[in-house]
């Protein structure tokens, strides 16, 4: 069986879907691997790596004339789209629930397309997990772009000229993203403080050594633990509440989305007018519209003396563990998938028939379809 990495071609995008390291791994177990030329070079990803790995780089005409399984990061373009085949299968964050026409003509070609962000949340899937990879991966770095924009040391420096306050940090949101974002500005050197409307990660936010607030806003937590949304009259109150912890805080980092739909707006713009000047927001939801009022998708703004950072696909900008991590949820979801170097698609296991959104050419997932 032949297993193609593609080359992305999304604007921006330096990830690689499978990495010389897991290469070597699946030509060890019978796979032939086909690399795109130059498909890992944005990543530090070269050619020759994956040669040494056992790997065949190939043109992309090849590569999709060739290869059973094609694996990416990004969803197909629709150039891309139009080289698949009938009967070949793709890996990658399709993300059917915003873009269900992409599925459907996935669909109409006969492709039969696995959606790397339709893993279902159970314990045998958590090494296939690539929300929960790239989320770690961006909520790092949410720690460290409020840290570059902020114009303030985040830890209490005692020095000659005098001590220094630690910097107040405040993230909205305790999902994967959040809680790696509280860990990295914990480890800054930040007064870390969190809010989530769900209780229950209460004692992973205090763990972690910040203070989790008590807002009086509690809602409920969903399929594959994402929050679900709030009644109208608690969101308000959360809108209310969180704007006073941020008037107070140096430095914001927003995490909350719901799968399927508009990021919950968090911080209004009045909230934004009372921060201090100096301040900043650093929103990980912007790609879904944004957590503040304010964010402008892609760019990074300033607001009455307050950064606003509005950075789209965070995981990019740090393409070496991005991918790595992403590639070993590849590897760990193609090992459902091939069976003594052949290609058995079992739809009995829970992880791959919920994780398929096209196949038999047809629409196997119900929001898609919809």
């Amino acid at each position: 069986m032949k297993v193609g990495v593609a080359k992305e071609s999304a604007p921006g995008e330096t990830r690689v879907a499978v990495v010389p390291d897991t290469a070597r791994r699946l030509t060890d177990d019978r796979v032939e691997v086909l690399v795109e030329r130059g498909a890992g070079d944005a990543a530090t990803f070269v050619d020759a790596a994956y040669e040494e790995a056992g790997a065949a780089v190939v043109s992309a005409d090849d590569l999709y004339a060739q290869a059973d399984v094609i694996c990416k990061v990004r969803k197909p373009s629709s150039e891309e789209v139009g080289r698949l085949r009938g009967g070949q299968v793709l890996l990658a964050l399709l993300q059917p629930l915003v873009d269900p026409e992409l599925v459907r003509a996935l669909a109409k070609r006969g492709v039969t397309a696995f959606s790397m962000d339709s893993i279902p949340r159970v314990t045998r899937a958590q090494p296939m997990d690539a929300l929960s990879s790239q989320s770690t991966v961006a909520g790092y770095k949410a720690a460290l772009l409020a840290a570059e924009h902020l114009g303030k040391f985040f830890p209490m420096l005692t020095t000659a000229a005098g001590t220094i306050p630690p910097a107040k940090v405040l993230v909205l949101g305790a999902g994967v993203a959040g809680l790696q974002a509280i860990a990295t500005a914990r480890r800054l050197g930040g007064v870390v403080s969190a809010f989530d409307v769900r209780p229950v990660v209460k004692e992973q936010v205090e763990s972690l050594g910040a203070t989790f607030l008590e807002l009086d806003v509690e809602g409920a937590e969903g399929v594959g633990g994402y929050a679900v949304a709030l009644a109208e009259d608690q969101h308000a109150r959360e809108q209310e509440l969180i704007a006073r912890h941020a008037h107070s805080s140096d430095a914001v980092i927003t995490t909350a989305l719901i799968p399927g739909r508009e990021a919950p707006l968090l911080i209004t713009e009045a909230a934004v007018a009372g921060m201090a000047r100096g301040a900043v927001i650093v929103d990980l939801a912007a790609e879904a519209g944004g957590n503040c009022a304010l964010t402008r998708p892609g760019e990074t703004i300033v607001s009455d003396g307050v950064t606003i950072v509005g950075l789209t696909n965070v995981p990019a900008t740090m393409p070496v563990h991005a991918s790595q991590m992403y590639s070993r949820n590849v590897q760990a979801f193609l090992a459902l998938l091939v069976k003594d170097g052949a290609l058995e698609l079992d739809f009995e296991d829970e992880i791959v028939r919920e994780t398929c959104v096209a196949h038999g050419g047809r629409v196997t997932n119900e929001a898609a379809e919809a």
